[in-house]
């Protein structure tokens, strides 16, 4: 009799709750791959520095921007880099350094997102590039929401850093610097 009093009461609650009766307020965004990519930078023995660029990038976020919650799932091709030079492509790709072969996606994961107002302001979650991963945050360099079709477009650009040799990329260290710096690009829409 306690039993079924108990259950009537928490059903009872659930319908009368405002909590349960509120919206859910995320939204799942989907990669628009003709605008998502990730362009590095790194110095090339000491005199200039070296471009190149991956992608498209594929993957969703979740953003609750009333709550200021977020997540993201991230993937790209590592044998899609682009430095406009095929040689150099073709030696990135090699066992010791991105090792296209043996791993031939790298991946972005967070759950830790940071809000200015409803801008995101900043993405910290977990980088895995030839199969071992670190954290790494992305800073939000702008991010802006707007209409188009209908349908809500989110997209930004973010900054972020890495050492290639935590990941075992060591080649031609001290000559090619060991710190590369990540741009990312995305446009994502509302699904």
């Amino acid at each position: 009799m306690h039993r079924g009093r108990f259950a009537a009461l928490l059903l009872a609650c659930s319908v009368a709750s405002p909590v349960a009766a509120q919206p859910a307020t995320a939204a799942t965004y989907v990669l628009d791959p003709e605008h998502s990519f990730v362009q590095f930078e790194v110095l090339h023995f000491g005199t200039s520095t070296s471009r190149g660029r991956f992608g498209p990038v594929a993957g969703s976020v979740v953003l609750d921007r009333a709550a200021g919650r977020g997540e993201a799932s991230l993937r790209v091709a590592t044998a899609s880099v682009d430095t406009g030079l095929a040689i150099f492509n073709a030696r990135l790709r090699q066992a010791d350094l991105l090792a296209s072969d043996e791993h031939p996606e790298a991946f972005f994961s967070a759950r830790q997102f940071r809000f200015d107002g409803d801008r995101v302001a900043e993405v910290r979650g977990e980088f895995t590039l030839r199969g071992i991963s670190q954290a790494l945050s992305l800073r939000a360099l702008r991010f802006r929401c707007r209409q188009q079709d209908g349908t809500e477009v989110c997209g930004g650009d973010f900054e972020g850093e890495f050492l290639r040799s935590d990941f075992g990329m060591t080649h031609s260290l001290p000559l090619v610097a060991n710190r590369v710096r990540l741009l990312v690009q995305v446009e994502a829409f509302r699904r």
